[in-house]
């Protein structure tokens, strides 16, 4: 019999059909997930919050108290010019402090004390060589994301400076009968009497990425345990003999072991565990150690790097037990495709579709991501992600479990074993 070339399966229909589908698919959900929820960060941006802050104490004019700061601040909050797009918060300036170092403002901005007397010092027809033009201060914020910060800052300037502009209107008109009287200087600046400077809100060590630093380290998190998953599968499976091991040109096979399936997975997940103490200390020490990352709390992070492996990697494993070879796709999916772009580092969830905040809300990477930005950027302090990081962590380990061992079980009830078990040929009758 004469055996058929390997060439002739790209022949089969059912070859280029089943692979066209299944790349066809993964590469619009990639394009999908990627540049859709990147497309127009801006277009859809919804109540970023941004804090508003009037320390401005007034000045006393006729028996009244004139606050031109809180005429601002109002005007801001109540204006219809940036419409849902900036959730304006009124607070005081320890409260924006506090909000700022714990990633929960993108921004701030603060009208100073005097900002009112200076103003008003503008109005005076007293002859001054160089009238002093109150500034208001925007406040930044890249830890808790560049983009973010950047949608922040410019809404923010843009509000200020407009608000500028119709308070001067406003202040030239009150002055225009003793107009004629104001030095030169004094008249040019009334027009637009506040000047808008940029600061750093919570300033970043050199060594923090720009704010971007948490992302990336969760990154390398997620993708050690993704993959370390997948090495764990294969080689628990060659070790009990249920597959080879193709190392280069040669082809390993070990006896036959027989295992449930969860026994399987029981040490698959074993593996994963204890292989995660290794890998989460090696990933700090490259992190921290060699590149020289910026990060304090370094138990902390050890503890939350173990952690965050062995949640991923179980995690995957569980769709590899459950799916087999499609498990791994579906792991891309949950874990990349879907999580990058949901995550809130380089794109903040108020700036993404409503779709992709709905994932955002238990994608895992951006509860990872949380925590270590708490970690890193803001002294691990519990609400500043770092409490939601844990426990979203503990409900995806519990339900990855049941949903791992939980299938397998039943298919070992079923007894859908991975071999089908061979029935023992009868012993044949002795004669007597």
């Amino acid at each position: 019999m004469t055996e058929s070339h390997p060439f002739r399966v790209l022949r089969a229909k059912p070859v280029w059909i089943a692979n066209g589908i299944i790349t066809g698919v993964l590469a619009l959900l990639f394009a999908v997930f990627y540049v859709g929820a990147n497309v127009d960060p801006a277009g859809h941006m919804k109540n970023l919050p941004v804090g508003l802050v009037n320390s401005d104490k007034g000045v006393n004019a006729n028996g009244k108290n004139v606050n031109l700061g809180q005429r601002i601040t109002e005007s801001i909050r109540t204006s219809k010019a940036s419409g849902d797009k900036i959730d304006w918060r009124v607070m005081s300036e320890t409260e924006v402090k506090e909000e700022l170092g714990k990633g929960k403002l993108f921004g701030a901005l603060v009208v100073p004390e005097d900002f009112t007397a200076s103003v008003t010092a503008l109005t005076s027809t007293v002859a001054t060589e160089r009238p002093v033009r109150p500034a208001l201060t925007v406040l930044t914020n890249q830890s808790a994301g560049s983009l973010g910060s950047s949608l922040a800052r410019s809404a923010t300037t843009t509000a200020a400076e407009s608000a500028s502009l119709n308070l001067g209107k406003e202040l030239t008109t009150q002055a225009r009968s003793e107009q004629a009287k104001l030095p030169a200087a004094s008249r040019i600046l009334l027009a637009d009497p506040a000047a808008v400077t940029i600061k750093d809100g919570h300033p970043l060590d050199s060594h923090s990425g720009f704010g971007l630093t948490a992302f990336y380290y969760a990154i390398v998190l997620v993708v050690c345990g993704m993959l370390s998953a997948n090495v764990i599968s294969g080689q628990v499976d060659h070790a009990l003999g249920y597959t080879h091991n193709d190392m280069g040109p040669l082809r390993i096979h070990r006896p036959l072991i027989r295992a449930t399936r969860v026994q399987t997975l029981a040490i698959s997940t074993t593996l994963m565990i204890g292989l995660s103490l290794l890998m989460g200390t090696v990933v700090m020490a490259g992190a921290v150690g060699l590149m020289g990352m910026d990060a304090s709390h370094l138990p902390l992070l050890w503890l939350y790097s173990v952690t965050t492996i062995a949640v991923v990697g179980i995690g995957a494993l569980a769709l590899l037990a459950v799916f087999g070879t499609p498990g791994m796709l579906l792991v891309t999916l949950v874990f990349v495709a879907m999580a990058v772009p949901t995550a809130g580092a380089t794109t903040p969830l108020q700036a993404l579709p409503d779709f992709y905040r709905f994932l955002g809300e238990f994608e895992p990477l951006r509860q990872i991501t949380g925590g270590l930005r708490s970690i890193l950027y803001y002294d691990a302090q519990a609400d500043a992600g770092l409490t939601r990081g844990w426990v979203m962590m503990a409900v995806g380990l519990v339900l990855s479990a049941a949903f791992g061992f939980g299938v397998t079980s039943w298919y070992d009830r079923k007894a859908l074993h991975r071999i089908p078990v061979e029935t023992e040929p009868e012993k044949a009758a002795v004669p007597a």
